[in-house]
């Protein structure tokens, strides 16, 4: 093996661990944001589900 085909090998592995780790922040940034979104969605129904049940009870 020359000194050129090994640089290539060595380049090739670090390129996949690397995406790896992208791969990886990304997905779970990406879950993080998928999540807070739907706490944020329930939040709202149920406070307004809350608010207006205790609305009904003052009148």
């Amino acid at each position: 093996m020359t000194k050129s085909s090994v640089w290539t090998i060595v380049g090739v592995i670090v390129a996949v661990v690397i995406a790896w780790v992208l791969l990886d922040v990304v997905l779970k940034l990406a879950f993080l944001l998928v999540k807070v979104a739907l706490v944020v969605v329930i939040a709202a129904v149920v406070f307004f589900a809350l608010r207006s049940m205790f609305a009904r009870r003052s009148d």
